[in-house]
Formats: C-alpha cells, structure tokens, sequence
C-alpha cells in the first residue's frame, strides 16, 4: 500500500530512530544488557523491553481509535488537506516517569529482547495502513505525560521516544564500569 507523504515520513522518522537505536545495541551481551550504572537506573535491556512495551501500546491504540472511528461512520479515508502532522504537545506534567504498565522486566535475555523489538515494529506498519486510512487529526486520546493527542502524535512520540531512550543507553554505555563484555 502506498501511504500519503505524511504517514510515509512519520514513518521514515519512526525507522531511522529506530535503526540508530539497533546500532547502538548490536553485539551487547547479556552481562551488558543487564549492567546498571545505579540501581536506580534501567539497564540497556530494561530500555529495549519498555520501547517494545510502549510500542505495542500504541498499535494497540492504533487499533481501538480506528475501530471506533469506523463504528461511528467516520469515513476510511486520509485527507487530501493534510500534508504534515502536528508536533507534539508540551509535556503537561513535570519529568517522565513511566507509568506502571510500561515499566520494563529486568533480566530477560538480550537475543529475545531485539526480536521482540523488531517483531514489534513489523506489526507496528500495519497499524501506519490504519493511519494512512484515516483522520488521524480526530482520533484522540490523552497521554500520560503530554496530555491530549491525536493518533499521528502518538506515532510521533514513539520515534521521539526511540531518540530520547537511545541517549540514555548511550550514557549506560559511557559510564564507569559498563562490562567490556
């Protein structure tokens, strides 16, 4: 399927984020995987198990927002006037801490993490047919953080949010005592 230009380059940002993110993390091994630089912090495989958890989170969205749309009558159609999406709101809440249910598993073995990821963003492009389908602009639904935000924002938010945990497993590697191996 062909999607409008805004979906392809939401899509376009959503895999290059994400590309950047597998560098980082290719060849990590277990000890690496799970090392914190605090027990506070999240280790590099808590990062990749919440990204996986949050992602699936949105197609789930995805799905109940089109659903519903297509119950009330909306028409199945992208529209013709919309040639790029909104960003994204400011944040309406101070800091960022995950909720509950996105909240990562520690310990889980690093090849199961990465294919989750990326099994994860396979179904994610059949949610980006829902899209490309739609008015995202009058799906909404309120984030935890940002507030109220259309179903393009959502997607938004999950390339932003593959940059804004890559800097962070980038700082878990740069710490003292990360594990060579």
């Amino acid at each position: 399927m062909s999607w409008p230009k805004p979906v392809q380059t939401l899509w376009n940002e959503l895999e290059g984020a994400r590309a950047e993110l597998l560098r980082e993390v290719d060849g990590l091994s277990q000890p690496q995987s799970e090392w914190r630089p605090d027990p506070r912090d999240w280790s590099i495989g808590e990062v990749i198990d919440h990204l996986a958890i949050a992602e699936v989170a949105t197609g789930k969205l995805t799905t109940k927002l089109t659903k519903e749309a297509a119950a009330g009558g909306a028409p199945a159609v992208f529209p013709h006037d919309l040639a790029e999406f909104a960003g994204l709101p400011k944040l309406a809440a101070p800091g960022l801490e995950a909720p509950e249910p996105m909240r990562p598993t520690a310990g889980k073995p690093i090849a199961e993490l990465l294919a989750t990821l990326r099994a994860t963003r396979d179904r994610s492009r059949q949610s980006f047919d829902r899209l490309a389908a739609c008015d995202p602009r009058t799906m909404r639904f309120k984030h935890f953080h940002f507030g109220d935000m259309d179903l393009a924002q959502w997607w938004r938010l999950t390339a932003e949010h593959d940059l804004m945990h890559l800097t962070q497993v980038r700082d878990v590697k740069r710490a003292q005592g990360f594990p060579a191996r």
